[in-house]
């Protein structure tokens, strides 16, 4: 068994600290932000949201393709990490100042300039991170060890994120200042961070072999059936999560009277969240990475229909329980998209002699980034549509629209999420029989629906 030492997964893991930063302020804050601070519409600020992920349509897959083929000193993936950390603080920081200027038009060019300049510079810094995992470790458990250091940072800086956001901007007691110096702090974090791991990983020396065209590489990436259902199965898990987060202040400030009780429900989910990774590891080598995800989701659709059923009626006390719940799927759900990637690569990789880690790690990101993009988008337009007006007592119709999207609506994404990750094929025995050199990847008993 090929082991890494606690300091390289220590340095490996400390990035997603500031990474997961950066999903909480656009999960959790960025639509509230646009709605209730910069004092965009919520459908202009959802669709705002939706154009700057789809701006990584071109960002993430090129800068994926650029990193395989990079050739330095100090590796393929470690100088985008290094040298992206300003650029991403810098870009995090304006993004939250919110401007001086008038007119919806306005308002609505700034924020979509802002958003893509913020996804690029976080593209040229992730990209090139995630694609590390797979050229650390070739063992199957290994991985999941490296990615529950991993997501431990990603957890405490999500509950970081959770927990100061509301606290900062009520300290300095203008809601414009307050989030802008969120921008810089968290800004701050994710440069420190990266630079951080920047520093402590070694790389593997890169292959030698001629690259091959762009069209050719992602040919064979969306080629790879694995890899597809995983991704996939990916898109959904983070498109209900967005649901759930970028809602939960709409439904504390509107349904239970109280927005301070957002820190407090974000803080408890996330805790239980961060006590859980480790326990999913241990699940994980029991039952399997593809089952253990399932359960995560099971978990989540129990905490979200909870809520939508109870939460209103028997009060906040009872919401924030639930969604301790929910953090116990959420803490499941942490590891097993990460463990079960790099499985699909290398055996993808084995058989075919050639490494696109980059492009791989590309194309995720940009889906994930869809998966939260649309789900934060939909939320725009289906507030919009109830008539949602910000910081006012709100309509019978926009109330019943911001429990669905706090419950059914997350949870029939996850329940999609469970039925596709079933069709994933690869487990323990199918992934050491392919990397014994036997190419086709058989499945187990695990396997059958």
């Amino acid at each position: 068994m090929e082991r890494l030492t606690v300091r390289t997964k220590l340095g490996f893991g400390v990035a997603d600290l500031g990474g997961n930063l950066f999903f909480t302020a656009m999960g959790f804050w960025a639509l509230n932000y646009l709605t209730d601070t910069v004092g965009l519409p919520a459908a202009l600020a959802g669709l705002a949201i939706m154009v700057g992920k789809a701006w990584d349509a071109v960002t993430d897959p090129l800068m994926g393709y650029i990193s395989d083929r990079t050739r330095t000193r100090i590796g393929r993936r470690r100088p985008y990490i290094l040298f992206g950390a300003v650029p991403l603080f810098l870009a995090c920081w304006l993004f939250f100042t919110a401007p001086l200027i008038d007119g919806t038009a306005a308002l609505t060019v700034w924020a979509i300039a802002t958003l893509c300049l913020l996804n690029t510079a976080y593209t040229v810094v992730n990209i090139p991170y995630g694609s590390l995992t797979p050229e650390l470790t070739k063992d199957y458990h290994e991985r999941t060890s490296l990615n529950g250091y991993r997501f431990g940072f990603a957890v405490f800086g999500t509950i970081l994120g959770a927990a100061l956001v509301l606290p900062l901007v009520e300290a300095v007691g203008d809601r414009r200042m307050g989030f802008s110096v969120v921008g810089l702090v968290f800004g701050l974090v994710m440069a420190v961070t990266a630079i951080i791991t920047g520093v402590s990983v070694r790389e593997r020396a890169a292959s030698t072999e001629r690259p091959e065209g762009f069209f050719r590489t992602y040919g064979v990436v969306f080629k790879n059936r694995p890899y597809l259902f995983v991704l996939f199965t990916y898109m959904l898990h983070l498109s209900a999560i967005s649901f759930l987060s970028g809602i939960l202040v709409y439904y504390m400030k509107y349904v239970h009277n109280d927005e301070g009780l957002t820190t407090l429900a974000m803080v408890a989910l996330l805790l239980v969240a961060m006590v859980c990774i480790p326990i999913s590891v241990f699940v994980s080598r029991r039952i399997g990475k593809k089952r253990t995800y399932q359960l995560a989701f099971s978990f989540l659709v129990i905490g979200c229909m909870a809520i939508f059923l109870g939460g209103h009626i028997i009060g906040p006390g009872f919401t924030i329980g639930m969604m301790v719940i929910a953090g116990i799927g959420v803490g499941f759900a942490y590891v097993p998209p990460f463990a079960m990637l790099p499985d699909a690569i290398e055996v993808e990789a084995k058989n075919t002699g050639r490494r696109r880690e980059g492009a791989y790690y590309g194309v995720w990101t940009f889906v994930a980034k869809l998966g939260q993009s649309g789900a934060t988008a939909l939320m725009g337009f289906i507030l919009a549509a109830a008539r949602y007006v910000p910081d006012v007592a709100q309509t019978e119709s926009s109330i019943l629209a911001i429990r669905l999207l706090v419950g059914p609506i997350p949870s029939i994404v996850l329940i999609a999420a469970i039925v596709l990750v079933q069709f994933y094929p690869i487990d323990e025995k199918a992934y050491e029989i392919a990397m014994a050199d036997i190419t086709e990847v058989v499945e187990s008993p695990e396997n059958q629906i």
